[in-house]
């Protein structure tokens, strides 16, 4: 399993095509994206190149290689221009015998887990800050922000390749931290 994992794009067409430059050259099996695709949100100012049009025509582009969950930014309407599911609240994928929970962190989260076994993953965006933390039920995993990274950490994804996390820095390439999960 090659997965890549993102979060955040919140509209700015130069960030999500910096994403999908590094989805080509790394070619994951699948790119997860745990929401606040198109819209900026009242909380954060615009981000740099902000155009959701672009982004929702870059992202149809790859629609077949994506798994989304909602964001807190996300509406029925942005289901409307998008051609793969961006309304569902997690999924729970199955990885070997752990379980991958993903979902954006504005409901289920680090401080408010869903029920997890010891050894699952609870993969979360919503902070805006690249994250892993071991807890005795579960390891929270944050991939921090495609655009609008918060507390001077940078634009960023994360690789899970067998067990083994990878954080990414979209602006000036390399990885910034590993750590094995399972």
């Amino acid at each position: 399993m090659r997965w890549m994992i993102a979060s955040d794009i919140h509209g700015s067409a130069k960030w999500c095509e910096r994403l999908l430059e590094a989805w080509r050259a790394e070619q994951p099996e699948r790119l997860l994206l745990l929401g606040d695709l198109l819209y900026h949100g009242p909380r954060n100012d615009l981000p740099e190149d902000y155009a959701p049009k672009r982004v929702i025509a870059l992202l149809n582009g790859v629609a077949d290689a994506l798994l989304c969950v909602r964001g807190n930014c996300e509406a029925e309407v942005d289901q409307m221009v998008l051609d793969f599911p961006v309304m569902a609240d997690y999924a729970a994928v199955p990885v070997g015998e752990h379980l991958l929970y993903a979902t954006h962190g504005h409901v289920f989260g680090e401080e408010h887990p869903p029920k997890l076994r010891p050894g699952d993953l609870l993969l979360c965006g919503h902070t805006h800050i690249p994250a892993c933390r071991r807890h005795e039920r579960f390891t929270y995993v944050n991939p921090g922000s495609v655009s609008i990274p918060k507390n001077g950490t940078p634009h960023s994804f994360c690789l899970l390749e067998n067990g083994t996390m990878t954080w990414h820095d979209l602006e000036r390439g390399g990885i910034f931290d590993r750590q094995r999960l399972f």
